[in-house]
């Protein structure tokens, strides 16, 4: 059995970090690149998988190079790559730029490859938790119905404001997002605000902010942590990997207190390395950190 299967989106990932943004016409030196697999689903499966879950990854990948070296990628974390679907359209890539600030600006190339249908994929073997990043809309808000129905937790990573967060959004156990996501549903710059209609939407709610921490909703109460003091490098992936620490610490028996903390440790650790999965940290340095 799977502790955590995460439904979404894979891409590959072609990171460079630069002292200064480029201008208009202007051509820039790169201090450092790194190559690697990415995706926030694809992601937060590897970050689960170095927890110790026993994690899978369903999603698609092209029948290309990018696919082909991603999925052996997959395959090498521990990860179980049996319902990925593959086939003629492009994989996924992303060219990231990280900023000296830890910040960092992203363009996403998929052609015009098409969502998975609702039935591409059937689970014989439930997994204790279901992470969604959205990105599938089709196939995961099928999936999402049948995890309902058979009693399995599951999760959203509700990064941005599209069709499968909002779709999803109502549907799971708990709503983990972003500010960005937070601001878009709301229409507004107050995360107190953005908390409480959340909080209509979902039973557990979560917004992450950064720098500042994560604020929270449950069982009618609310309350916020304080991000850790860590020197950033580059924050890509650093949701991914609070996401797939949180989904599986859901099958740890964490109070909601500790969850919160693994799950800030793993998003801050991604933040001190660059790139986004070969930044995800492992057991040790998430309870170092947190020790």
């Amino acid at each position: 059995m799977l502790d955590l299967l995460c439904v979404g989106h894979a891409s590959y990932d072609i990171t460079m970090s630069s002292a200064t943004h480029p201008g208009a016409d202007e051509k820039i030196f790169a201090d450092a690149m790194q190559l690697a697999g990415g995706g926030p689903a694809a992601n937060a499966a590897v970050c689960a998988a170095r927890l110790g879950a026993a994690s899978g990854f369903c999603g698609y990948l092209g029948n290309d190079l990018f696919g082909d070296i991603h999925l052996g990628e997959l395959e090498s974390e521990g990860v179980d790559t049996s319902l990925i679907q593959r086939g003629s359209y492009p994989s996924p890539v992303s060219q990231i730029l990280a900023k000296a600030d830890g910040s960092r600006s992203l363009v996403n190339y998929k052609g015009d490859t098409s969502w998975l249908a609702a039935d591409a994929v059937s689970i014989e073997n439930r997994p204790k938790v279901m992470l969604f990043d959205g990105h599938e809309p089709l196939l995961s808000v099928a999936l999402c119905s049948w995890a309902k129905a058979n009693d399995i937790i599951t999760v959203i990573d509700a990064g941005s404001l599209h069709q499968g967060t909002q779709e999803l959004a109502g549907r799971v156990d708990y709503l983990v997002a972003s500010e960005k996501f937070a601001r878009q549903w709301c229409q507004s710059e107050d995360m107190g605000l953005a908390l409480d209609e959340l909080a209509a939407v979902s039973e557990n709610v979560v917004i992450t902010l950064g720098e500042k921490g994560l604020i929270w909703a449950k069982s009618r109460e609310q309350g916020s942590l304080p991000a850790f003091n860590i020197e950033a490098v580059d924050s890509t992936g650093a949701g991914d990997a609070f996401h797939g620490a949180f989904a599986y610490g859901l099958t740890l028996n964490l109070t909601w207190q500790e969850l919160l903390r693994y799950a800030s440790a793993a998003g801050a650790l991604t933040c001190t390395k660059l790139g986004a999965r070969p930044a995800l940290p492992n057991a040790l340095e998430i309870a170092s950190l947190i020790s």
